[in-house]
Order: C-alpha cells, then structure tokens, then sequence
C-alpha cells in the first residue's frame, strides 16, 4: 500500500513537472513601450468587421488639401 501511494505521488509530481515545462513560453524584454506595442500588434489579428469598419471610416474622411491650393487660399485671405 505504501509503494503504491509514493508511485503515484511521484506520478503526480512528473505529470506537474511536464504541465509546468509545456506551459512555459519565452519571455521577451522590450526596450519601449512602443517596440511592444508593434510586437503585439504584429502577433495578434485584426477581426475582419473592425477591418471593414475602420477602411470605411479613412474612405469617408476628406482629402487634405494639396500644398499648393493652401498657398493659393492664404495669399486670397490676406
């Protein structure tokens, strides 16, 4: 009885132990905020309704105007 209990806490203690291993994942450090902020944004997928929504949203806002019609409308006002 006493062989079968240490068995099975050593069982136990080896299925932990690969748990533990599986689980660990590479810890990377970041010299930024912003140099983590890209890595995430690179590893992580923009859902295809936020996509569409975000791309209509750019396509309705106005064209800046070109530098040229800036000057030209400057020079009127004064």
């Amino acid at each position: 009885m006493k062989q079968n209990s240490k068995l099975r806490h050593q069982e136990e203690q080896q299925a932990t132990q690969q748990q533990h291993s599986e689980q660990k994942t590479d810890a990377k450090e970041f010299s930024s905020v912003d140099e983590m902020l890209r890595h995430d944004a690179s590893q992580t997928a923009v859902p295809p309704n936020v996509a569409d929504k975000l791309n209509r949203s750019i396509a309705s806002e106005p064209q800046p105007a070109s530098w040229l019609k800036r000057l030209v409308n400057n020079l009127k006002v004064k």
